[in-house]
């Protein structure tokens, strides 16, 4: 091992180099403009929950692409139209001249588009919805040849039909650039565009060659204007003429600049947060997360006294380097992000209270200090790999299939508890040897509470309770499954569908609100009063995909609001189409299906199978009770829902991992043991920790389930549920299975661990 003081070289090092990466993040806008930009670049990004403005989830709709295709060439087919769309759509967004707009693909044939400041993306998803495919057609006279096949196409602003050639005369891709102008004879808007060098020479020849008959200038299948060519146009550029205003002109230009998209995009998903909720939301965070980690503070040095610092201190170090790794990534904050840091604060002392508590016990047994020390770090390391790896499981998991802000929750909290590992087994015992160094020959004495001491010195016999609590286990999970379809849960609009609008209108009353939308348009809207006065919710059921698409739907109830308030805002609008919302509920049973999978398989691997199975199915029990806890209470079931129910997976497999690393200490070291009371052992030696950690858990997210609103509550208040419940069925559920599955184990004649550590053992034996 290193000496003392290079590892606090080391040490420094990392961290110094952490903090450097966490400081553009704190720095103000003014002072991070001075760096260099590589440096400046390494920020974190807020999310649009938190900055405010508009995100949309667009389908490339290839249905037509892939018509009368090869099914092998399919995926190849959608993955260039997808491909070519993303940078159609990054240069249209660029013309807008909007601000660090996000665009990332999506799943196979979706475009995530992110738009920060953006408070109403109508016109946005206007210009985005438009295809922009403009060609060139000849109008069908007696100079169209016989044979030729031609086609009715309808005016866009008339109704009036053309008959043209099917046949393509020029391709818009051959436009280089087009500009809003204005007729110098009528000064009308126009369109005055500019070929590139083929199209130049293309567009010439036809001309030259049609003098006297009318070129329809066709987009989208809808004909903008037909002029009758007069001459030879040798110059490459032209004008598209119509019934424009100076608005639909300049689109017109914008769209012909940036390209035509290769295939129509449809909006199946829309989400827009207003500043103001956006600044109260990291408010709100930045204040509940430092409440809670004051209460963690407090509670450890309460605890452990200067041991309790040290822990604190290494803590701090911890949300230092969280944050300079997340700049450093380049990771988006969201303000579920926020729930899973301070979540992680909670769960990162685990790893302290863990050692604190080995070292209490290798004192106990009359142990020197640094010996102590050293074997209560090396008993502590096992139990604190295995907790964090279930735990990243489930994260994993939610993280790949998750979206947009509930992947910034496993994000935050996988850095936070990667960085738990090397503050608590490396930083935290750097200065602890330090300290234990100072004592010379000193006792190392850590203090904790004197009567839960007192009751953890004596085997408590758990095990006599464990039909009673079995029993209690699966009433309560099959009254959850009862609450399940009745009541049912209620149900966010990421599973159900439809479309959710905040409305602020103050000094309008309920009834006046459901009066002025009481008609047949809106036969099926719920409204809701929200927060304070005139803050309402306005709820449409599932609607058509083409009205997600269009959006008109929510446009016509802001117009109603607005004629009855006129100073009515809107801080919150969310639009979720029948795809999305399938798609999420299938993605979400995965998960969980997945996330149960992934714990068998390694607790099968690390442990063994009886102890696999009794952690899975310990686990489906707190999880239907959890279930039943969101039909009782009403909290809505959303995405941050399903991020609390994963993150609890793996707080409550971490909490039973501690229990078995235990059980198979207690059993390697005895291996004749009777099981039940390897049980009552492990359980009663490790009461201590398991409240501390349950309790600080509590502590680090109690504040944001009390003050945090509905942003958060569908995760801080299962959360708080699940802490109690997955503390309480380590004790009285889990063990009393491993119990039931290790006596079968014994009738057929096998032992409760593999016959390799047995016989590994053996052969230390003299």
């Amino acid at each position: 091992m290193k000496s003392l003081f290079s590892r606090a070289v080391i040490y420094s090092l990392i961290i110094l180099l952490g903090l450097l990466c966490a400081l553009p993040s704190l720095l103000p806008e003014d002072i991070r403009a001075e760096l260099p930009d590589w440096y400046a670049q390494k920020t974190i990004t807020l999310g649009l929950d938190l900055r405010g403005g508009s995100h949309l989830l667009l389908e490339v709709e290839t249905d037509e692409l892939t018509q009368n295709k090869n099914t092998a060439l399919h995926s190849q087919i959608i993955n260039d139209a997808v491909i070519q769309s993303l940078e159609v759509v990054r240069r249209r967004l660029d013309e807008t001249g909007m601000v660090e707009p996000m665009i990332t693909r999506q799943g196979v044939d979706s475009i995530l588009v992110q738009m920060p400041g953006v408070n109403n993306p109508q016109h946005i998803r206007e210009l985005l919805g438009t295809t922009a495919k403009m060609t060139f057609h000849w109008v069908a006279d007696n100079k169209t040849r016989s044979g030729t096949k031609v086609v009715e196409v309808e005016d866009d602003i008339s109704g009036a039909h053309y008959s043209l050639e099917e046949s393509v005369a020029l391709e818009g891709k051959h436009i280089s650039d087009a500009r809003l102008a204005f007729n110098p004879e009528t000064n009308e808007p126009v369109v005055n565009f500019r070929l590139d060098y083929e199209g130049t020479k293309r567009f010439g020849d036809l001309t030259k060659q049609n003098i006297g008959r009318a070129l329809a200038i066709v987009l989208d299948n809808k004909v903008v204007t037909a002029p009758v060519i007069r001459s030879a146009i040798q110059g490459g550029s032209g004008e598209i003429s119509g019934s424009f205003t100076s608005a639909t002109a300049n689109d017109l230009a914008l769209l012909l600049r940036a390209g035509a998209l290769p295939a129509p995009l449809k909006v199946i998903e829309e989400r827009t947060v207003g500043p103001d909720l956006g600044s109260d939301a990291i408010s709100m965070g930045i204040t509940t997360g430092l409440i809670g980690a004051l209460l963690v503070f407090a509670f450890m040095v309460g605890i452990y006294g200067r041991w309790g610092f040290i822990a604190c201190l290494g803590l701090a170090v911890n949300i230092g380097l969280t944050f300079g790794i997340l700049g450093l990534l380049g990771a988006t904050l969201t303000l579920p992000g926020i729930a899973g840091f301070i979540l992680s604060i909670g769960m990162a002392v685990d790893a302290n209270i863990l050692i604190n508590e080995r070292i209490r016990e290798e004192t106990r047994r009359g142990q020197k200090a640094m010996s102590a020390l050293n074997a209560g770090f090396q008993r502590a390391f096992s139990t604190i790999l295995d907790s964090n790896v279930t735990s990243l499981i489930a994260i994993s998991l939610l993280f790949l299939f998750g979206s947009g802000p509930v992947r910034g929750f496993a994000v935050t909290m996988a850095v936070g508890l990667l960085i738990s590992m090397f503050t608590a087994i490396s930083f935290t015992r750097m200065v602890m040897e330090w300290r234990v160094r100072k004592l010379d020959n000193q006792p190392l004495k850590i203090t904790g509470i004197k009567w839960l001491d007192t009751v953890s010195e004596n085997t408590i016999p758990f095990m006599r309770a464990r039909y009673a609590g079995l029993v209690a286990s699966a009433v309560l999970s099959l009254a959850s499954v009862f609450l399940f379809f009745k009541p049912g849960l209620e149900y966010g609009i990421d599973f159900s569908g439809g479309s959710v609008i905040e409305v602020q209108a103050p000094g309008v009353s309920v009834s006046d609100l459901r009066a002025q939308l009481t008609t047949p348009d809106f036969d099926q809207v719920a409204l809701q009063e929200f927060g304070g006065d005139g803050h309402y919710l306005v709820r449409l059921p599932i609607q058509s995909a083409e009205d997600v698409a269009t959006g008109n739907r929510v446009e016509a109830i802001k117009d109603q609001v607005v004629a009855l308030a006129p100073d009515a805002t809107f801080p919150r609008v969310e639009m979720v189409g029948p795809r999305v919302s399938g798609d999420f509920g299938d993605a979400t049973i995965l998960a969980m299906i997945l996330a149960g999978l992934g714990m068998l398989v390694y607790l099968w691997v690390r442990f063994e199978s009886h102890f696999a199975l009794a952690a899975t199915l310990t686990l489906a029990l707190d999880i239907t009770k959890t279930i039943g806890f969101f039909a009782l209470t009403g909290v809505e079931f959303n995405l941050t829902a399903v991020a609390a129910l994963l993150a609890l997976v793996g707080y409550s497999v971490n909490d039973k991992v501690v229990v078995f690393d235990r059980i198979r200490e207690k059993l390697r070291s005895d291996p004749g043991k009777p099981l039940m009371l390897a049980l009552n052992e492990s359980i009663t030696s490790t009461l201590t920790r398991t409240i501390f950690t349950s309790v600080v858990t509590f502590l680090a997210l109690l504040p944001m389930g009390i003050a945090g609103g509905s942003a958060v509550s569908s995760f801080a208040l299962p959360m708080l549920f699940g802490i109690v419940i997955g503390t309480s069925s380590s004790i009285l559920i889990a063990a009393p299975i491993v119990n039931w599955l290790g006596i079968k184990r014994e009738r057929r004649g096998q032992g409760q661990l593999r016959p390799l550590f047995v016989a590994s053992e053996k052969e230390n034996l003299p």
